[in-house]
């Protein structure tokens, strides 16, 4: 299974520290945010990477290479402009190939154990008629309605009483996106048409989580990372 990280957001929320720095190779307990992915993808045996890129892109192909003092093969997908989630990955296709692959958000922490996501590759692969599945977390302060709601393994499009936060990592089928046009296009209607269909399932993730959205985040994340010797 390949990996896509997403990583082509200029990162607003997080200025100035991504004014002159892309928002992936913010520095978090000694090493650079990405680099947290990646390690644990390493350690997960999933090795073949595609990070998309926009933002003062050539920094971070030039900070992370090809992979490999990692054990990993990354491949990039270069955007002129960032074209938003969906337009990111459907830009990207072509290195993905025709089977689910892992997508994460460049800028959410999470001690998982990607390698769970194989676990569920198997159900996903074995359900035709799912497209994606999604793993969501309690809501943070920061998004207390949440994003969708969850039923039996089915993720629902409207959050409710009972709404969870998209955690930011899923497997994807290439073809919910495949037959869509190129360009600037985010990924919440898509998955929330599919959503409507019955055709995305998800889970609570069982581990810690942070969107490392703000520096204030950041700041507080690292603490605690650097408190517990990490």
């Amino acid at each position: 299974m390949k990996a896509m990280i997403l990583a082509a957001g200029r990162g607003q929320r997080m200025a100035p520290l991504t004014d002159h720095c892309p928002k992936p190779l913010l520095p978090l307990a000694g090493k650079p945010l990405i680099v947290h992915h990646i390690e644990k993808l390493a350690a997960a045996g999933i090795t073949e990477l595609v990070i998309n890129h926009a933002w003062l892109g050539d920094m971070i192909e030039a900070a992370l290479g090809d992979g490999s003092r990692w054990g990993v093969s990354i491949r990039y997908s270069a955007e002129a402009e960032a074209l938003e989630t969906a337009g990111g990955i459907i830009q990207a296709l072509p290195l993905l190939g025709d089977e689910p692959f892992l997508l994460i958000n460049g800028d959410v922490w999470t001690d998982w154990n990607y390698h769970t996501a194989l676990q569920y590759l198997a159900a996903l692969m074995a359900d035709h008629g799912l497209q994606a599945w999604l793993w969501l977390v309690e809501n943070p302060e920061h998004n207390p309605a949440g994003d969708f709601a969850l039923q039996q393994q089915r993720v629902l499009p409207e959050a409710g009483e009972q709404g969870l936060t998209f955690a930011g990592i899923s497997l994807i089928k290439p073809a919910l996106l495949a037959q869509l046009p190129a360009g600037k296009r985010p990924l919440a209607p898509v998955l929330r048409q599919a959503m409507a269909a019955g055709k995305v399932g998800g889970a609570e993730l069982q581990a810690r989580w942070v969107d490392v959205g703000t520096p204030q985040r950041l700041q507080q994340l690292e603490q605690v990372l650097i408190a517990e010797g990490a």
